[in-house]
């Protein structure tokens, strides 16, 4: 597995390294030491997917608050998502930027989310599926959200958002 770094602080972008032979090819998707060795803490403790039928669902941007903030590594399984984290730590350099990269059930890549970032992905394909590896089990009274398209991130999306529930559309503005 690879791990690189993004401009936002501990927001990482995993691909595989893969062995291949006739069979086809073998790779980690996860690993703690590899994740330690790059200054990550996390410890798997539950996992998720999220099925979206149709090309244009956006989700997101959620996070978790103190006290048990989440920590995620999302993966798509099929189809093909525009995944994306925001920086909402105060203290942090790049506080209210932005990170978003493709993650496609062909070139296998894994986006790591912080603690402390929102986060959100928009389908590019119909019938995509999103999976997660959380390190924070889910507490629905400290789930939080940001606005998708809050002037105060300047997300740029690769198309705009056909689907959507009410309330990732009315988060209100963030105050920075």
């Amino acid at each position: 597995m690879l791990i690189e770094k993004t401009p936002l602080p501990g927001v990482l972008v995993t691909s595989l390294q893969k062995i291949e032979d006739e069979r086809g090819f073998f790779a980690r998707t996860y690993c703690e030491r590899e994740f330690a060795e790059a200054g990550v803490d996390i410890h798997i403790l539950q996992t998720n997917v999220s099925g979206n039928r149709l090309k244009g669902t956006l989700r997101g941007m959620h996070y978790q608050d103190q006290p048990h903030p989440d920590r995620k590594l999302v993966t798509c399984g099929r189809g093909a998502i525009f995944d994306v984290a925001v920086d909402l730590r105060p203290d942090s350099p790049a506080y209210c930027q932005w990170f978003g990269v493709e993650l496609t059930a062909d070139n296998r890549k894994g986006l790591f989310i912080p603690p402390g970032c929102a986060h959100g992905f928009l389908t590019l394909a119909d019938d995509t599926d999103v999976i997660y590896l959380m390190g924070e089990t889910y507490h629905a009274d400290l789930a939080r959200g940001v606005r998708w398209d809050d002037p105060a991130f300047g997300i740029v999306w690769p198309e705009q958002p056909r689907i959507m529930n009410g309330r990732d559309a009315s988060y209100p503005d963030w105050r920075k």
